[in-house]
């Protein structure tokens, strides 16, 4: 593949300038080189040996770990834009405390009065929010949208302006914007870890307060539950993770860390519970893995990295996922569709057989059995020849069907199962014709969409509405049926 075409992609990119530096550099791309590390290098920083990689690694760790347990409220909330929007608002905060400790004389860059800056108009941002979406008409993307523009704008005037001031140093304050992991000091990962944790404490203690807040907030509000606090304290706990990451991955790229993981989580299981966890581990994953990464690769921005492994983490899931992953769902798929040609099939045969009776001791004397052939079952679906042939296998070994090489016929078991079949599909039949209103001559397709999902409890509630004669026996088919081609008149 020409390099030309691989630098559209950031992992074709990172793979060509790992196997051939050279091109990267006369690419103008970097002034070093990216290479594989030496068995030395790695074992290093597997044992983190490096006081620095130390710290780096257990401050995104726990930050992740946080970002990961918040963001899944957040993204059941329906709010995973507002975090985007958080993170761009907390720039002008950033700046404007960086101005007014330089012109008080104060060191324009200390940690905590930026961190709380940045806090400040963190909540602005949400109360403007807030403001538009209930005092307006404004859909709630356009709030977020504005608000996001306005506040980050804002802040590029006001860093433009720190940055122009005769005293003071604002060199290093755009880390603030694109992340300084790999620069962390110690006082910084102390920080993160303190607060990630008190926010991943905040988030477990109130976990049923807020799935229920998540799920059904005016159902929370009859009860009488605060939803106006619990929704503050929420907002509060993004707040919170969305000031500290500013530091490990920076106020563009923080929003990922929010909602990548437990995006990723959802894919894994259908439990709250559960996925507030693995949201948690998928989070400290990316941090982990992150900074081991950008440790090993030292030309490899660590927040970049960060987000990159969290993203993997999310294709992952997407396919593989246990419970909503592409792949699953396509096999539930592929089985679903072959369950419901066999069981058309059954129907389709027990119904050709029906008209004259099930069986010679049964059939009239003016009305032999039909012959059963691929072409007159073709012609009452829509099935291909290869889909209708597998169907025919199948149900041969399952000792369903019988055939003589041309024409087919239940078996015994066959015959039982198709009677079920027909059954729950007449039954469904008849409960929508009497209680849906619905035209006999239209009630198939309907029925036809649904029989196949109705299981044991619903068959036994559909016959609890019907009445009882209609349940003594195989209830009628609401449709005329007509003599098959080749039966007998």
């Amino acid at each position: 593949m020409s390099p030309r075409l691989l630098i559209l992609t950031p992992l074709g990119l990172l793979l060509w300038g790992a196997f051939d530096p050279s091109w990267v550099a006369a690419a103008g791309l970097g002034e070093h080189t990216l290479a594989w590390p030496s068995s030395e290098e790695l074992l290093r920083v597997l044992t983190l040996r490096d006081y620095n990689t130390r710290v780096v690694i257990v401050g995104t760790t726990l930050l992740g770990l946080a970002a990961g347990l918040v963001g899944t409220f957040l993204l059941l909330r329906k709010r995973a834009l507002l975090s985007d929007t958080l993170s761009h608002a907390s720039l002008p905060g950033i700046a404007l405390a960086f101005i007014l400790l330089t012109a008080l004389g104060a060191e324009g860059k200390n940690l905590l009065a930026l961190i709380g800056g940045a806090a400040f108009f963190c909540i602005l941002g949400t109360g403007a929010v807030i403001v538009i979406q209930r005092y307006s008409r404004l859909k709630d993307d356009a709030a977020l949208g504005i608000v996001l523009s306005v506040f980050f704008g804002l802040g590029i005037a006001l860093m433009g302006i720190a940055t122009r001031m005769g005293s003071g140093n604002a060199a290093g304050l755009s880390s603030f914007i694109y992340g300084k992991t790999a620069s962390m000091l110690f006082a910084d990962a102390v920080l993160i870890a303190v607060v990630a944790l008190l926010a991943a404490i905040c988030a477990v203690l109130f976990f049923k307060e807020f799935a229920l807040l998540c799920f059904d907030a005016d159902y929370a509000a009859s009860q009488g539950w605060p939803v106006t606090g619990l929704d503050f304290l929420m907002m509060t706990l993004v707040v919170v993770v969305t000031v500290i990451g500013l530091q490990a991955v920076g106020l563009i790229l923080v929003v990922a860390l929010l909602i990548i993981p437990p995006a990723a989580a959802r894919f894994w299981t259908y439990s709250l519970k559960h996925m507030l966890w693995i949201s948690g581990l998928f989070g400290a994953l990316s941090g982990l893995f992150g900074a081991g990464i950008s440790a090993l690769m030292a030309n490899l921005p660590a927040g970049a990295v960060i987000v990159l492994t969290a993203s993997l983490l999310f294709g992952v899931s997407l396919v593989f996922g246990s419970t909503r992953g592409l792949a699953r769902r396509g096999v539930e798929r592929l089985r679903l569709s072959r369950r419901i040609r066999h069981e058309n099939l059954l129907r389709e045969i027990y119904e050709m057989m029906e008209v004259c009776g099930l069986s010679p001791e049964d059939a009239e004397l003016d009305c032999a059995l039909p012959q059963v052939t691929m072409d007159m079952l073709l012609s009452r679906r829509s099935w291909s020849h290869g889909q209708l042939r597998r169907a025919l296998a199948r149900g041969m070994a399952a000792g369903l069907l019988a055939s003589d090489g041309r024409n087919w016929e239940l078996t015994a078991a066959g015959l039982e199962e198709a009677r079920r079949i027909v059954r729950k599909h007449r039954l469904w039949e008849t409960y929508l014709i009497e209680h849906a209103d619905v035209a006999p001559g239209h009630v198939d397709w309907g029925a036809d969409e649904i029989e196949h999902v109705l299981d044991a409890d619903l068959v036994a509630a559909l016959e609890k509405r019907l009445p009882a004669e209609v349940l003594q026996q195989m209830p009628a088919s609401p449709h005329h049926i007509e003599p098959v081609q080749g039966e007998a008149a």
